[in-house]
């Protein structure tokens, strides 16, 4: 790690001493399997903006400051490039994702899929959400064990294939949430993640090697999205309010459609990025709402003061003390830990300091919702701080910021929101896992450990 003394005027983050002779890959195998302690060290040993050093990537200058965040989302974003800084999940969702463009093309792409998760669109999403959630809880018996997340991941997934890419229930429903299902398994562990930060690593040894196995899942996954993409073209069906009847029937200024790759890659993305996450998070909700008794009693008092089975799903989302939950659940351990990288293409002064071309900065979500500063004894779970204040997009930032802000954030919500409800409104929950949980790396993300162990008790 590098220091950047803050209070001097002007300075070149070349001239600054290395603080630690750590070599890289060390420094990365520590921060994959102790992202916590490793940002924490790092933050009081050096402040809020200091410079990291991982494998696989150039040197980072981490922010957690909500000044010096501000100064990054509001500058402007033709000063940097984010989709060569986002390389590690290339293998993942293809070179033409969202994720991974920049510039007039990003700007194309991100106008193309914002509709869909958003307004009047969404809210026709709601039944389909609460039906998804019905029918996936509807499997849980009184008095036996469950583990939240993988349920959760059924729900999300369910949601994302149906309601944003329409595919309805049949065979190829069923292989592309297997093999789904199966790609994100190979990376749920922090020492299977090292095949992403390691690229020397990603090498086909056969059927049987951890990498030759994930590049066989894509393949499959890649035929069904293909065989998908070739259906609907052949038989003309690009007039659906799904994702995919959009990007389908979308032309660019040459009047050109998106070939059969980038719509690939889009779905990849949207499947990758759009149901594990959430997943997690209603996995976290799930333990904090059950861990901490006054936080349920809470919760329970105002879901009952709405018919939530007949409530018209805007309502419900916009009950305050849910919508705290939800917010406090993602402040606490925010699902990813670091907003997308900016780098910048030109040498620029940040903050006092003259950073140089190709440097990467990094907003640390985690450090930003951990400072005392804006959130008392950050490390407690209390919704009521979203009911006393309301934070800055510099401050509260679980989906990232600016130009590069998630597409996704206010469905996710949405669902996070009626899925909680429609559950706690039918079942009476425990929880096993009645001890303070901490986040594991699962791939790029971070859940918790176990996935969280619930039962259904009797309803009273």
């Amino acid at each position: 790690m590098i220091k950047l003394q803050e209070n001097s005027s002007k300075q070149t983050i070349n001239k600054l001493p290395v603080s630690s002779s750590d070599p890289r890959w060390l420094q990365t195998l520590r921060g994959i399997v102790k992202p916590i302690e490793s940002l924490e060290r790092a933050q009081q040993r050096y402040g809020n903006i200091f410079i990291s050093e991982f494998s696989s990537f150039p040197r980072q200058l981490v922010v957690s400051d909500p000044k010096a965040i501000q100064e990054l989302f509001t500058a402007d974003s033709k000063l940097f490039d984010s989709g060569s800084g986002n390389e590690i999940i290339q293998p993942l969702v293809g070179g033409n994702s969202l994720i991974l463009l920049d510039g007039d093309r990003h700007l194309q792409q991100r106008k193309l899929l914002m509709p869909p998760f958003h307004g009047e669109r969404m809210r026709a999403y709601g039944q389909i959400v609460r039906e998804i959630t019905e029918q996936v809880t509807s499997q849980w018996s009184v008095g036996k064990p469950f583990v939240a997340r993988p349920s959760m991941q059924d729900i999300s997934l369910q949601v994302i294939l149906r309601a944003v890419f329409g595919l309805k229930e049949g065979e190829r429903y069923q292989q592309i949430k297997q093999i789904l299902t199966a790609m994100l398994n190979t990376f749920n562990s922090p020492l299977s993640v090292i095949l992403l930060f390691f690229k020397s690593l990603q090498r086909d040894l056969g059927a049987w090697s951890p990498w030759g196995k994930f590049l066989r899942r894509r393949q499959l996954l890649d035929q069904l999205l293909y065989q998908e993409i070739n259906e609907r073209r052949t038989q003309g069906k690009t007039d659906g309010e799904d994702i995919l009847s959009l990007l389908m029937s979308a032309r660019d200024e040459t009047g050109q459609p998106m070939t059969d790759v980038e719509l690939r890659d889009e779905l990849m993305t949207m499947l990758f990025a759009g149901h594990e996450t959430t997943a997690i998070a209603l996995a976290w909700a799930l333990y904090w709402i059950h861990y901490l008794p006054e936080v349920r009693e809470k919760l329970l008092q105002e879901l009952n003061s709405i018919d939530i089975a007949n409530a018209d799903p805007m309502v419900i989302a916009q009950l305050p003390y849910l919508n705290a939950v939800c917010s406090e659940t993602l402040r606490i351990y925010p699902v990813a830990f670091f907003c997308f990288p900016r780098v910048l293409r030109t040498d620029m002064q940040f903050m006092g300091y003259d950073l140089p071309k190709g440097m990467y900065l990094s907003i640390c979500i985690y450090l930003t919702h951990q400072r005392p500063d804006i959130y008392p004894e950050p490390k407690h779970f209390r919704p009521e701080r979203f009911l006393e204040r309301q934070f800055s997009p510099y401050e509260f930032l679980p989906f990232g910021g600016a130009n590069r802000r998630c597409i996704g954030a206010a469905f996710a919500m949405f669902e996070m929101k009626l899925v909680l409800a429609t559950i706690l409104s039918r079942y009476s929950l425990e929880l096993l896992d009645k001890v303070p949980l901490q986040p594991v790396r699962r791939g790029i993300v971070f859940a918790p450990p176990g996935g969280v162990h619930l039962a259904v008790r009797e309803k009273y």
